[in-house]
């Protein structure tokens, strides 16, 4: 686990372009935190990281958006899901076991079909309007490796 505290957006958009630089295939990444705090502006310096260069933007009506890259990003936003049948009815298992790397903004609403070996991180306003906190926890052993090469 490591807990990263930043004062700026750019800080923030920072981390999120390391560790799109990290990224080599096949990665879930999951992320939770309140409304506004910066779970779509971190997926988009993630998605800088991975040399996408469409403009990236939260598919809150279409749950998931696919972006080229150095590695496909399949970009999913699971906030307004109905019932978990919503993620069969996508095909989900076809993006979370690709080579792709899948980001899930919102991932606690579909704890129970996420892979067991992922990253989490959990987003937090600080105490000023440009202040996070994230909170980022691996489970797996090429996640373990990410969150030392975030440490150095």
């Amino acid at each position: 686990m490591i807990k990263i505290t930043t004062s700026s957006p750019e800080e923030t958009k920072n981390i999120g372009y390391r560790l799109g630089k990290l990224l080599k295939g096949g990665e879930i990444i999951c992320m939770n935190g309140d409304l506004g705090a910066g779970k779509t502006t971190l997926t988009q310096s993630i998605a800088e990281g991975l040399e996408v260069n469409d403009y990236v933007t939260s598919p809150t009506f279409t749950i998931v958006n696919e972006y080229e890259g150095r590695h496909k990003l399949y970009h999913f936003d699971v906030y307004r899901i109905g019932e978990i049948d919503e993620m069969y009815d996508l095909g989900y298992e076809e993006y979370f076991y690709s080579d792709g790397v899948t980001i899930i903004e919102w991932s606690s609403m579909i704890e129970e079909i996420l892979p067991k070996e992922r990253l989490n991180i959990e987003i937090r306003k600080g105490y000023s309007s440009d202040n996070r906190e994230l909170i980022i926890n691996s489970f797996g052993e090429r996640y373990d490796e990410i969150i030392k090469e975030l440490k150095s």
